[in-house]
C-alpha cells in the first residue's frame, strides 16, 4: 500500500500535490454538490414563500430567473475552491481565478437575460416613464435589446478578464464601419423598419392585418422581419423594410366588420310580400344583439336580369373572424326562415324563352316519324 501511495505522489510531485490534498479537494466539491442540492430544495423555497407575500411580482420573478444560473453557479464554486485548495502553482491560480470571475459573469448575465425575456418586470416599469401604453411590439423589442446589450457586455467583461483588448476591436470596428454598412445595407434597412414600426404603431402582435399580399395575424417583430401566420396556418416573414412601404389594413382596430350582399326573389313575388320581407329583415338586424345599430340598410335595389335585388348592408358589433362567421350564419338562417314564413321564392339564374307562333308538338312528332 506504501508502494503506491510513494508511486501517485511521485507522479504528482512536480505540481507538489498529495494525495491527502487530492482527497480534501474531492471532500470540498462533494460538500458544494450536497449544499447545492440543499441551497435549491430549501432556501429557494423559502425564499419564494416569502417572495409571494410581497404585493410586487418582481422578487418572484428575480428568484426564478436567477434559480437554475445560480444551481450551476454553486458546482463551479465547488470546483473553484476544491483547486484552490490543491494550490498548484501561481500560473494555474491565475487560470482558474479567472475562470471564477468569468462564470460569475455568466451566470449574472445569464438571470438578467432570463429576466428581461419576461415582459411583466420590464413593460410594467419602463411603460409608465416611456408612455409605452400596452403595445407588445415595443416590449418585444425593448427585451431583445436589453438582452443584446446584456451579451455584448458580459462577453465584453469576459474578454477583458482574460487580457483580451477589447477597445482595439472596438476601433477596428470604427475603421471598417463604412465597409460594414455597405455590406449590410439590407439588414440596416430591415433595422431602421422595425424602428418605424414601433414608432408609428400601425399594428400591435396579435393584430390581424392584411397587406397586398398577405394576410393574417402578427405573431412576432425583430430587428430584421415581421411573422405573420396567415389563416391557411401558413407563417410568412416579411422584411421590415418593405412591410413599411406597404400600406397596412389592421382589421383588429376597427371594432367591427361589414357585411353586405344582393338577396334576389323571383319576378313572380308580389309588391306586398316584398315590401313585408324588406320590414322584417330590416327589423331582425335591428333586433340582433350582435349588429350595429348605426349602419343598417335593407333596400329593394333593381330589376336584375332574373331576379328582385334586395340589398342588404350591416356591420357586427365585432371584428374577431370566428364571432363574425357566426353572426352572418345566424343572419343567414333568420333570413331563410322570413322568406319561407312569407312564401318568397329566391331566384336564381334562368332565362325564359318565347316563340311568337304556338308549337304544335304533335305535328312536329309525326312528321318525324313519317322521315323516319
Amino acid at each position: 500500500m506504501n508502494d503506491v501511495n510513494q508511486m501517485l505522489e511521485y507522479r504528482v510531485m512536480y505540481v507538489d500535490v498529495t494525495i491527502k490534498q487530492i482527497l480534501i479537494a474531492l471532500g470540498i466539491f462533494i460538500v458544494f454538490l450536497l449544499f447545492r442540492i440543499v441551497f435549491m430544495k430549501y432556501i429557494f423555497k423559502i425564499a419564494s414563500k416569502f417572495a409571494s407575500k410581497t404585493k410586487s411580482k418582481i422578487d418572484d420573478e428575480i428568484i426564478t430567473v436567477f434559480k437554475r444560473p445560480v444551481k450551476i453557479f454553486v458546482t463551479i464554486l465547488g470546483i473553484y475552491l476544491a483547486l484552490r485548495y490543491l494550490n498548484i502553482s501561481d500560473e494555474f491560480n491565475d487560470v482558474i481565478r479567472k475562470f471564477y470571475r468569468s462564470s460569475l459573469i455568466i451566470t449574472i448575465a445569464w438571470g438578467l437575460y432570463n429576466l428581461e425575456g419576461t415582459y411583466t418586470i420590464i413593460h410594467e416599469k419602463m411603460s409608465k416613464k416611456l408612455k409605452l401604453g400596452s403595445n407588445n411590439i415595443i416590449r418585444s423589442f425593448i427585451s431583445r435589446a436589453l438582452r443584446f446589450i446584456t451579451v455584448v457586455l458580459a462577453i465584453g467583461i469576459v474578454a477583458q478578464e482574460f487580457e483580451y483588448n477589447v477597445s482595439g476591436f472596438l476601433a477596428g470596428l470604427g475603421i471598417g464601419g463604412l465597409a460594414l454598412a455597405l455590406a449590410a445595407q439590407d439588414t440596416l434597412a430591415n433595422i431602421f423598419g422595425g424602428i418605424v414600426i414601433i414608432m408609428d404603431k400601425p399594428f400591435d402582435i396579435g393584430d390581424w392585418i392584411s397587406l397586398s399580399d398577405v394576410e393574417g395575424v402578427v405573431e412576432d417583430i425583430n430587428f430584421r422581419s415581421t411573422k405573420i401566420r396567415t389563416f391557411s396556418k401558413s407563417l410568412v416573414t416579411v422584411p421590415n423594410s418593405k412591410l413599411v412601404d406597404k400600406p397596412i389594413i389592421n382589421n383588429s382596430r376597427r371594432g367591427n366588420r361589414k357585411i353586405t350582399f344582393k338577396l334576389g326573389v323571383t319576378y313572380d313575388t308580389p309588391i306586398d310580400k316584398l315590401k313585408k320581407a324588406i320590414y322584417l329583415i330590416e327589423k331582425m338586424l335591428y333586433d340582433h344583439q350582435d349588429v350595429d345599430k348605426e349602419s343598417i340598410y335593407v333596400k329593394f335595389d333593381e330589376f336584375n336580369d332574373s331576379s328582385l335585388d334586395i340589398f342588404i348592408y350591416f356591420f357586427t358589433s365585432t371584428a374577431v373572424w370566428g364571432d363574425y362567421l357566426n353572426i352572418k350564419q345566424d343572419i343567414n338562417f333568420k333570413i331563410m326562415k322570413i322568406f319561407e314564413d312569407e312564401g318568397i321564392s329566391m331566384a336564381f339564374p334562368s332565362r325564359s324563352v318565347y316563340f311568337e307562333n304556338k308549337l304544335n308538338i304533335d305535328s312536329e312528332n309525326k312528321r318525324i316519324e313519317n322521315l323516319e
